[in-house]
């Protein structure tokens, strides 16, 4: 039986350390809320009181941490996962980070002699429930190869994109696509109900054809309902975009559209906005045209 622990048991943190334990997993959790720790010990889960005490029992351990602060913290710093660092150990990160820190936290890692795989995930809490989300790695092939039969209990797809700091790479990149896709559905949908015609007539009239994307066929059927919670939460989208911005600064890249993004995500957590899911984007432009797309939120 693999040994694996998680670290960081948020909506998609918990929803994947599930998934693992019906693959047949024997797991190990912390987390700085208890709350969601009781839930999975009381499922058959096994309870740390650090990141070093899980890693000390395990064969591969993961985290899923807001940002890349936490996750130096968590790795590197005092009781973290590099003072539980034993032969054969391999360290995942599913967390969303700089690349520049998935890189010197693998650097630091091998130093105690553990392979490190950066393999942020796509697809939203419903990804992670459901176990399809799509994993981009970065890291070595042979901790890759070994990760693949836990990579199977998680998603859908996973593809190891080059050594660290690649899989962050194509998490930013995947989060150009997703900001500007959120942002041009709330503009498409504001400016018809502003115009006078049904904005989800709209999109079912436009979604087969140049239109489509995995936005357009998930999103709008939640709006149609008053469903703006989460989903993937506007304040974390907004944190992924800052690290692309962030990125295309260290490597001299344009990013015009991304900073047009960003400034739309920022103006929606200004509004108090942010623990609404990222498609609720369109709630800036509804405040500016004056206009309400579909009907008043409710709870899903």
């Amino acid at each position: 039986m693999t040994r694996v622990g998680y670290i960081g048991l948020g909506l998609m943190g918990s929803a994947i350390a599930r998934n693992l334990m019906k693959a047949g997993c024997s797991l190990v959790v912390h987390n700085r809320s208890q709350q969601i720790v009781e839930q999975l010990v009381s499922e058959g889960a096994t309870a740390a009181h650090s990141p070093k005490e899980v890693a000390q029992q395990v064969d591969f351990v993961f985290t899923n941490l807001p940002d890349s602060p936490d996750v130096e913290k968590v790795v590197l710093g005092p009781n973290g996962i590099s003072e539980g660092a034993h032969e054969g150990l391999i360290y995942v990160d599913n967390s969303t980070i700089k690349p520049e820190t998935a890189r010197h936290i693998a650097a630091e890692l091998a130093k105690v002699g553990v392979a490190a795989l950066d393999a942020p995930v796509s697809g939203g809490q419903i990804g992670a429930q459901q176990g399809t989300l799509v994993i981009m790695v970065g890291g070595p092939q042979e901790a890759f190869d070994k990760a693949v039969p836990l990579f199977k209990a998680m998603g859908k797809s996973w593809l190891l994109v080059g050594d660290s700091g690649a899989g962050q790479i194509a998490k930013a990149a995947n989060q150009i696509m997703v900001g500007a896709q959120m942002a041009a559905m709330g503009e498409l949908m504001v400016f018809a109900q502003k115009c006078g015609v049904d904005p989800f007539k709209v999109v079912e009239a436009i979604k087969g054809g140049a239109a489509q994307c995995w936005t357009m066929d998930v999103k709008p059927q939640r709006l149609a309902q008053g469903i703006r919670t989460p989903g993937f939460k506007a304040y974390m989208q907004l944190k992924d975009l800052k690290i692309v911005l962030d990125t295309g600064e260290t490597y001299a890249v344009p990013l015009p559209l991304s900073e047009i993004t960003t400034e739309l995500f920022q103006a929606m957590i200004d509004m108090g906005n942010g623990e609404l899911d990222n498609s609720a984007v369109l709630s800036v432009l509804e405040q500016e045209a004056g206009v309400r797309v579909g009907p008043t939120i409710v709870t899903p």
